[in-house]
């Protein structure tokens, strides 16, 4: 699995990596989209109906493809993360990061150590009991990728404590629901702007890497320059409603001619 195995590399070394969400819960969906050019696919279980045989069945499908995965959580509680990385998840989105007490918690909660995440070798993480403990622990510890999600307004005052956490590999900023919490009309509102920028040029400052969603795809060279280098972008449902508009445009177009 050479493209999951590096993944996390290549978000350490801040490499441009382009993904989309994946919203359907189904395996068949995301086996497909493991079939694509993409680098990466991200399930969204914090805001798509995806329960532990969804998470499962996607996991088993991207991990066929050699498709780096990560998984949005549907909340940041340790149970949460400890489901997804046991299924076997390349790594781990985590939202709402915003306590550094707690972050350091929910980090810990990602890999192997004394009050960090339990073993457990009956997983797929751990290929059904056929990897040994000690080296299922060194390799988990050593690929997991860990990206916490910056979408709070009592984020942006503790910035540099967050940045600090080494285990951390890339901060996604989450621009809709900073809008929502700087009270903003949208996510290219001005405060949402200034903020996303504060956070890309904290993460410089400590070498971190840095991800976004962007609604329109113009945006790029700006946030490129700016240090961002994870793009998860559209989604499945997006792909399927551009797909329609698109034929129904070709024919339409062919018709008329």
């Amino acid at each position: 699995m050479q493209r999951t195995m590096a993944f996390k590399q290549r978000m350490r070394a801040r490499e441009l990596t382009v993904g989309t969400w994946i919203k359907t819960p189904s395996r068949i969906v995301t086996e497909v989209l493991g079939g694509s050019v993409l680098d990466v696919l991200c399930l969204d279980a914090e805001h798509a109906p995806f329960d532990r045989l969804a998470l499962d069945g996607a996991t088993l499908a991207a991990r066929s493809r050699d498709m780096p995965l990560l998984i949005r959580v549907q909340a940041p509680e340790p149970a949460e993360i400890l489901n997804a990385l046991d299924l076997g998840a390349t790594g781990i989105v985590i939202p709402h990061v915003h306590d550094v007490g707690r972050t350091r918690t929910l980090v810990s909660s990602c890999l192997y150590a004394p009050g960090g995440r339990g073993f457990a070798g009956s997983t797929r993480a751990a290929d059904f009991t056929r990897v040994k403990m000690a080296d299922h622990i060194a390799a988990s510890n050593r690929l997991t990728t860990i990206v916490a999600q910056i979408e709070d307004a009592e984020a942006l005052s503790v910035l540099d404590e967050l940045m600090v956490i080494d285990e951390i590999d890339c901060f996604f900023i989450g621009r809709a629901d900073l809008a929502v919490a700087l009270g903003a009309p949208s996510a290219i509102a001005p405060e949402v702007i200034d903020a996303s920028v504060r956070i890309c040029k904290a993460a410089s400052r400590f070498g971190k890497a840095v991800g976004m969603f962007v609604p329109d795809l113009g945006e790029i060279p700006k946030w490129t320059a700016l240090g961002v280098s994870l793009y998860l972008l559209e989604s499945d449902q997006v792909f399927l409603l551009n797909g329609a508009a698109r034929l129904m445009q070709a024919v339409h177009d062919a018709a008329s001619a």
